[in-house]
């Protein structure tokens, strides 16, 4: 950038704004797990595309703080490519023992532990996560752009003490590693 004062702006304004504490607008944030499918027949196989409404949460740089829920009972398979049958029958398998078990563990909780600047409108996010009654820590990729915190972060369920679904002896399975999408929105 040739202006000295455009670049002072692409880089602070987005640490001004993460910078302040503010709540994550949940009717407008995004969190979306991607689980894809191995085995021998996997093309008779679905890869799952996972709705995670977040219940609540915050943040600020200040503190060096992410905070956010969400309620797993409310998560939703959106497999597009599937039945309303094949559907509610993916739902049930993921909210039921077998993978979430979300009578028993029905909320999941992130809790940062450092946010590190990565460049201009960048961080990289380490917290622990604790899902299905464990926790273990993640680390996520985090851009900024408009009051939008996005990123990703790869998990793999056997740390969570979730066993990948398998179907057929193996034949067709899912595989361990998920990938976890988001497009967190600030609050005004």
């Amino acid at each position: 950038m040739k202006n000295p004062a455009t670049w002072v702006a692409a880089v602070l304004l987005p640490a001004a704004l993460w910078a302040a504490a503010s709540d994550i607008d949940t009717q407008k944030s995004v969190m979306t797990v991607r689980v894809l499918k191995a085995g021998m027949f996997s093309a008779f196989g679905h890869e799952h595309e996972i709705s995670v409404p977040i219940k609540d949460g915050k943040f600020s740089e200040t503190d060096h703080s992410v905070e956010l829920t969400v309620d797993a009972r409310q998560m939703r398979v959106m497999d597009k490519e599937v039945s309303d049958k094949d559907r509610a029958e993916i739902q049930e398998t993921m909210l039921g023992p077998k993978v979430l078990d979300t009578a028993r563990f029905s909320e999941i909780h992130f809790h940062s532990t450092a946010v590190e600047p990565a460049g201009a409108g960048r961080w990289i996010v380490t917290g622990d996560l604790a899902l299905h009654g464990q926790t273990h820590p993640v680390k996520l990729e985090v851009r900024a752009q408009n009051r939008h915190y996005q990123g990703t972060a790869e998990l793999k369920q056997k740390d969570f003490g979730i066993e990948p679904i398998v179907v057929g002896g193996g034949a067709v399975k899912v595989k361990n590693e998920l990938r976890v999408e988001f497009d967190i929105v600030a609050k005004p």
